[in-house]
């Protein structure tokens, strides 16, 4: 499974459809071969050169995650949801469709409940609705 790593590669997939939701989470997709990014770089002939180059040359399914600072404030809460993103989405590869997929926190866990910025709860909370949110989008 390869990471989107460009905003490039971000913006793509965050234009596809929406596949499934919960109440956290949302679960974006855009298939591999539409869009194509300016070539940039020494190899290109610089920034102004005419070559396009593929967002996803490699044909696999692809992940990224987006937790904005609105939803989880503390820097150790978000990246322990990147983790458990990363991780989940690890297990459901096989299930996966060779693809472009986003998974987007799209409202943030309740603080009263998870007083920790990263608690064994919270993360047990994450993994079960990605699950299900993995659950629902793949076939």
């Amino acid at each position: 499974m390869q990471r989107l790593k460009t905003r490039a590669q971000f913006e793509a997939v965050m234009a596809g459809s929406t596949v499934s939701r919960t109440a956290h989470f949302a679960l974006h997709r855009r298939e591999l071969d539409a869009p194509q990014a300016p070539a940039t770089g020494p190899e290109s002939g610089g920034p102004r050169s005419p070559g396009t180059r593929a967002l996803f040359a490699v044909r696999e399914a692809w992940i990224g995650a987006m937790v904005p600072k609105r939803w989880a404030k503390r820097a150790v809460t978000r990246n322990t949801i990147k983790r458990q993103i990363y991780a989940v989405s690890q297990a459901f590869e096989p299930r996966l469709a060779v693809a472009a997929h986003v998974v987007r926190l799209r409202a943030g866990f309740d603080r009263q409940r998870f007083r920790s910025a990263t608690s064994e709860a919270l993360k047990q909370a994450v993994r079960g609705e990605l699950q299900e949110l993995f659950d629902r989008a793949a076939p």
